[in-house]
Order: C-alpha cells, then sequence, then structure tokens
C-alpha cells in the first residue's frame, strides 16, 4: 500500500510542528503547500526532510484563499499511482492509523473520511501528550481521546454522509485528481470534490480518530477560510487570550 499525502499550509506553522512530525510515518510521502511569505513553514518542512511546494495559487485572480488550487498544486508534485490523502494542518492522527488502513480492505472506488475530537487550546493539547489515553488498547479496544467529538457533515439531498476536507483518503484509478478551483476562499471545495462520489462510495473509517487542534474554539467552523485569523498555537497567545477574556 502506498499512501502520498499533501498538506496545505499558509500562516499554520505552529499547528504544522506539532502535527506534521506525528503524521508524516503514516504515509510514504507527504508534501506540504504554502505561500512564499510563509518562511516558517518553508523553513519546518526542510527541517523534516518533506517536499514543500511554494506557489502564489491561493491568491490567482484576486482570490482570499482559494485552497482548493493549492491543494491541486500539490497534487501535481505526487506520483498519483496509489493511495492519495488530503489532510489538513491542525489534524494529528493516531498511532495506529497506517495498520488499520492496511487492513482495512479499502475500495479503490472510494472515498474514506474518518471522525475528529476537538482539543480546544494548547494548554489541552500539552496536558493530554503528557498523560495520552491509548488510542488502541490490548488489541481489541478502541479509545477517543478526552475531547469533545467534532461534528460529521451529512448532505440528506446527497444521500448523507460526506467525508469533508480534513481527512480525504481515494486512489488515484478513481481518475479523480483535481479539486474544484472556482470557490475564492477555503470553503467548499473539498464538499464538492466528495460529493463526486456516489453514497455508496463515501465511506467512514470508524477505527481512526483524529485530534483536531485549535487556538480559539470560540470562534467557530470556518474562522480561517479567508486565511488565517485565529490566534497563535502555543502558550505565550494562550495567556494573552486569557488576559483579554478577563
Amino acid at each position: 500500500m502506498n499512501i502520498e499525502a499533501v498538506t496545505v499550509c499558509v500562516d499554520y506553522s505552529d499547528f504544522l510542528a506539532h502535527t506534521l512530525p506525528l503524521n508524516k510515518p503514516h504515509v510514504n510521502r507527504l508534501v506540504v503547500v504554502t505561500a512564499p511569505h510563509d518562511r516558517a513553514t518553508q523553513r519546518l518542512a526542510a527541517h523534516h526532510n518533506v517536499h514543500c511546494v511554494v506557489t502564489e495559487a491561493f491568491y490567482r485572480g484576486g482570490d482570499r484563499f482559494n485552497k482548493g488550487r493549492g491543494i491541486n498544486a500539490g497534487l501535481m508534485a505526487l506520483g498519483k499511482r496509489d493511495w492519495l490523502l488530503h489532510l489538513d494542518a491542525d489534524i494529528v492522527l493516531p498511532p495506529q492509523t497506517r495498520q488499520f488502513l492496511e487492513r482495512a480492505q479499502l475500495d479503490p472506488a472510494a472515498i474514506y473520511g474518518i471522525d475528529r475530537t476537538m482539543c480546544a487550546d494548547f494548554n489541552a493539547w500539552t496536558r493530554y501528550q503528557r498523560a495520552p489515553i491509548p488510542h488502541y488498547e490490548n488489541e481489541v479496544f478502541l479509545n477517543w481521546a478526552p475531547f469533545p467529538t467534532g461534528t460529521r457533515i451529512a448532505k440528506l439531498d446527497a444521500g448523507g454522509y460526506v467525508p469533508i476536507g480534513f481527512f480525504q483518503l481515494w486512489h488515484s484509478n478513481s481518475g479523480r485528481l483535481k479539486y474544484p478551483e472556482h470557490h475564492s476562499t477555503a470553503a467548499r471545495s473539498d464538499m464538492l470534490f466528495a460529493l463526486q462520489w456516489p453514497r455508496s462510495q463515501r465511506l467512514l473509517l470508524p477505527e481512526i480518530m483524529g485530534i483536531h487542534l485549535a487556538s480559539d474554539a470560540g470562534r467557530g467552523m470556518g474562522a480561517n477560510w479567508n486565511g488565517r485569523q485565529t490566534p497563535e498555537f502555543g502558550p505565550e497567545s494562550q495567556d494573552a487570550q486569557r488576559l483579554r477574556y478577563e
């Protein structure tokens, strides 16, 4: 099983510094896509020996943050001979991810998604790192992290479950090798991509539960769809944020 992954990271290196070392072992090749101004992400990719695609495609034609176009720039750098994965820069995959994928008897005609738990801030993440709940225990029990479970997406007029862009796994033989580019922000291109598969081929991998890292959970979904708006993921920004709200 060969898995090639694309992660878009523009002004998100504070998250990627935590997720990249944990996610890289699950895939055969990982490509990070960023913008020219984001030198921090470029340095981080170089440090971890990960190929980095640097492109202005996100902003072409006056777009605010065309994530679909950025994902496509990453896909163009892949060999596209087996399984392809789009993974957000703020998602941590559990340690047994690769083993579960290799044993899941995946259908090359399908697109797969996972569930995620929502880690609200840096302090919650560091507490979890110090005393984690094992994701897979005694070779039989699946345990979710001590964070609330994130929302699944289901469109009744499209049959139901839609795996969204924080984790989308599909096979290159599907012929679907390009994300929609007609949305000028990070919204909707991932959903439109998944909806190219019929409901019978949009499947959930229940053995894998990612952790979504956040620096300001109170801002709600879509806070960064037009580019980074939330505070830095780290102890300094969290202290400043607490003072602001007290």
